[in-house]
């Protein structure tokens, strides 16, 4: 069965490649708005983890509808939702078996409630997967330390394919530096260079 994965290049989307992998044939799909170049972050991690790699296109307007919700919310959860939601269902849209995506049970953005989960399946006749979803940070901390080599830092310094670099981008086009800091909080992030 033919699933695509939701890849970053960061650690908990990698995890999940391990564990679909015994299931499925997975490919790691980055899905961006063509802003910046970060997708080749995604292509590296996942050429040393050994997995077939694929960006897929998203629609520039919901990169600009997220930036300003979240210009308007100051903070960008909603933002980094309303993308992560549309990107699950533009790769649902594609030939395979299913879809899925790192999140964890304790993350606060991106979550996929139950209804979208089932709404997509429905819609686009896949399964959708959230394979780390029963776990909480400190188990995938433990399970990426036995099986991951990982860099970690501040997400401005850490290479990655995530949503928020483009964001970030466009963000700062539209309000420069200030706006950015205004609504990213400092936070780490990570990125996989291969496995243990």
């Amino acid at each position: 069965m033919d699933l695509a994965l939701c890849y970053s290049g960061g650690k908990d989307s990698s995890l999940a490649a391990l564990v679909l992998d015994r299931f499925y044939e997975v490919t790691l799909v980055t899905a961006h708005f063509g802003v910046t170049e970060d997708h080749e972050h995604a292509r590296r991690a996942a050429e040393a983890l050994g997995f077939p790699f694929e960006t897929h296109d998203l629609d520039p307007e919901v990169a600009h509808e997220a930036v300003e919700r979240m210009r308007a919310d100051g903070f960008p959860r909603n933002g980094i939702q309303r993308v992560h939601e549309h990107a699950l269902e533009s790769v649902a849209g594609r030939d395979v078996d299913a879809v899925a995506d790192g999140t964890r049970r304790d993350d606060r953005v991106p979550s996929i409630s139950r209804a979208f989960a089932q709404s997509l399946e429905d819609r686009h006749g896949v399964d959708y997967i959230s394979p780390l979803s029963g776990f909480g940070r400190g188990a995938v901390d433990r399970l990426v330390d036995e099986t991951l080599e990982v860099e970690s830092g501040p997400s401005e310094e850490v290479p990655k394919a995530d949503y928020e670099g483009e964001l970030r981008a466009l963000l700062r086009e539209v309000g420069g530096d200030d706006a950015v800091a205004e609504v990213f909080p400092a936070h780490e992030q990570t990125y996989v260079r291969g496995t243990r």
